[in-house]
């Protein structure tokens, strides 16, 4: 049985969020300037996930229980040899992926020139990609620890870049 409390909890949710989103239909109509105002800053921009994480687990705490105790400890993917490739970087020698950073996975699918890849937004505001990847063991909106497997390279072959705020990073400072 529902108990009242959570009721009126659930009740006041509903309608605090049919006064934002009434706010927010005012605002976006009143004109058109703020019209592209909310364009330029909603949809141009990407929500930072990973950090609204950060302060939510500072403040509230953790939403899941934590795991008793993480699989793997890995700091860096273990490679081989490494080279310039693209924008970003080539490691060839790589069987088990692990993020660099935790995170957020924010992207899973082919790209261009790199082929399936993995994006993990991490805490620091960098993205991370992941291409040419199989086996992937992560679910889009998943927070990854740096301790879990993400995937395995395809041929024993890794492509990794770094972007922050749409710019691509040298790969050189990570390695």
């Amino acid at each position: 049985m529902i108990s009242k409390k959570y009721l009126k909890s659930l009740s006041a949710r509903i309608l605090i969020s049919i006064i934002a989103f009434l706010l927010i239909s005012i605002f976006i109509n009143y004109s058109d300037k703020n019209l592209l105002f909310f364009k330029k800053h909603i949809y141009d921009n990407t929500f930072n996930f990973s950090k609204f994480n950060g302060v939510y687990k500072k403040i509230f705490g953790s939403p899941l229980p934590e795991p008793d105790a993480a699989l793997v400890s890995g700091d860096k993917i273990i490679y081989d040899e490494i080279k310039p490739f693209h924008d970003g970087a080539e490691l060839k020698g790589v069987d088990n992926i692990y993020p660099f950073k935790s995170g957020i996975v924010v992207f899973i699918g082919e790209k261009e020139i790199y082929g399936n890849t993995i994006i993990i937004q991490g805490m620091d505001g960098i993205d991370y990609w992941y291409s040419n990847v199989e086996n992937v063991s992560v679910k889009l909106y998943d927070y990854i620890e740096s301790s879990n497997i993400i995937a395995t390279s395809k041929d024993k072959t890794l492509y990794v870049l770094f972007m922050k705020n749409g710019e691509v990073l040298n790969f050189e400072e990570f390695f």
